[in-house]
């Protein structure tokens, strides 16, 4: 991926810019990196620092603590594909003897697995990895702190628990998966788990005071799948844009939609906040726009990742401090200021190269019951049937090939659009997951579940 700093205007990077230089200011950051990527590669990196005459670049390594446990889950996501395993799969019948076997991958994957959020002390991001030499150690004696399933208590320990299971089934270390099947592939060169220089110090910086004490750089063992790697915005960059689009040599773009996909439980302030998680990523909504990535911290670093999906433009933000500025934010407000000032252009629309009259005959108006209908067949082969007026329930479908179609998000997920005909071939109805969709409201022509009143539609009487 090539850095094209001309590829934004300069009214946009001004304020991209302004942006990170508030946050490092107010944040007291001794340094804070940011590289902006939009349709598919990096068009700005920006850097504020302390240390005069120093200005951070895009291959200045800094240690990205949980944005790890997205790299791990994309190798377990590989091992899905290949079908070495299934996201239902109990863990037992993978990695027995954990004590955390009635786990699911998914769950696993999910924070939902009912795991503690830390290992037992002392605390492990400040402690060399050495001291937890097994399993059993990270887990504990009683793993589950909850009822498998029910909620999503975010897990350090389960991605250890991961990192094991790609261990396992891999017949490799972590670290050498993680190198041949994403690092390698993508072109990460300066994403290591060990530091290498060029790279930042990590510091803790006095809460009350404008002095700074180094912070320890503990190699962490078997939680490394959970926070060891360190990276640099150029290749955090190529990784957002990757989880943005899929790249076939490492996951399909199906495989990476489906990681940005809720599958953990909402708990309250979720719902209020708009916050949700995925397969290895945080979801959330904010100003109105969906976002998707993960953070990361260690003690003298924080780090984040944030993809907005329908804008095509993601951020990633490193600092060099434990805490201060916040970076999920500092993400948010890149994506948005971009997005704003320098709105996506939309493709050229194409005609279909081929016209389906079988197909092109759902298109138009149905009603379900008296609500309108429209059901449109565009040039990317799909179809999408959603309400004429208001707000409603509606999805795209994709073509099984046997006339019928399934729903791919929403209400209708999952959910078949069959076609129904006459006997002499004409089109009856849709019967779309056993709702019955006619041609006119109630239409006595076809099977309305319930049947339509003899007398038709009347005025008062």
């Amino acid at each position: 991926m090539t850095t094209s700093q001309e590829a934004l205007l300069p009214g946009t990077r001004r304020a991209l810019l302004h942006r990170i230089a508030v946050a490092q200011a107010e944040g007291r950051a001794p340094s804070l990196v940011a590289a902006v990527v939009r349709d598919g590669r990096a068009v700005w990196h920006g850097a504020r620092t302390s240390v005069e005459g120093h200005g951070p670049d895009e291959n200045v390594q800094y240690r990205v603590g949980s944005i790890t446990k997205t790299f791990t889950a994309v190798l377990v996501m590989r091992l899905r594909d290949e079908g070495l395993l299934d996201l239902a799969d109990a863990l037992e019948k993978h990695l027995p003897g954990t004590g955390a076997g009635e786990a699911t991958i998914a769950q696993l994957l999910a924070h939902t697995a009912g795991l503690a959020a830390e290992s037992p002390a002392p605390w492990w991001e400040r402690t060399p990895g050495s001291l937890r030499p097994e399993l059993s150690d990270v887990l504990g004696e009683e793993p589950l702190l909850h009822p498998v399933g029910r909620r999503h208590h975010y897990s350090n320990p389960g991605y250890t628990v991961l990192g094991a299971l790609v261990e396992k089934l891999r017949d490799a270390p972590w670290e050498e998966v993680l190198r041949s099947e994403i690092l390698e592939p993508l072109g990460l060169h300066r994403t290591s788990t060990r530091p290498q220089s060029p790279h930042a110090g990590g510091w803790a910086v006095h809460p009350w005071a404008d002095a700074m004490l180094p912070e320890p750089l503990e190699d962490l063992g078997l939680m490394a799948p959970a926070g060891q790697l360190w990276s640099t915005t150029g290749d955090l960059a190529r990784f957002a844009a990757f989880l943005a689009r899929g790249d076939d040599r490492v996951l399909s773009s199906e495989s990476v939609r489906e990681m940005r996909t809720p599958a953990a439980p909402a708990e309250a302030a979720d719902v209020v906040d708009g916050t949700s998680y995925g397969l290895g990523m945080q979801i959330q909504r904010r100003d109105g726009r969906l976002l998707v990535g993960h953070s990361g911290s260690l003690p003298g670093f924080l780090a984040n990742l944030t993809i907005g999906i329908e804008d095509d433009v993601a951020a990633v933000v490193l600092a060099n401090c434990t805490s201060g500025p916040l970076l999920g934010a500092v993400g948010a407000d890149l994506v948005r200021i971009v997005a704003d000032a320098e709105p996506r252009i939309p493709e050229p629309w194409h005609p279909l190269r081929e016209v389906d009259p079988a197909v092109l005959e759902l298109a138009g108006q149905w009603y379900w019951g008296t609500q309108a209908f429209g059901l449109r067949v565009s040039a990317d082969g799909l179809v999408a049937l959603g309400p004429l007026t208001g707000a409603g329930r509606r999805a795209r479908f994709r073509s099984n090939g046997d006339g019928t179609w399934t729903g791919l998000e929403g209400y209708y997920a999952g959910e078949l659009l069959r076609p129904v005909r006459r006997q002499d071939g004409s089109l009856s109805h849709l019967d779309l997951g056993s709702f019955v969709f006619t041609r006119q409201p109630y239409d006595t022509g076809a099977p309305v579940p319930g049947g339509v009143d003899p007398e038709g539609w009347r005025g008062i009487r």
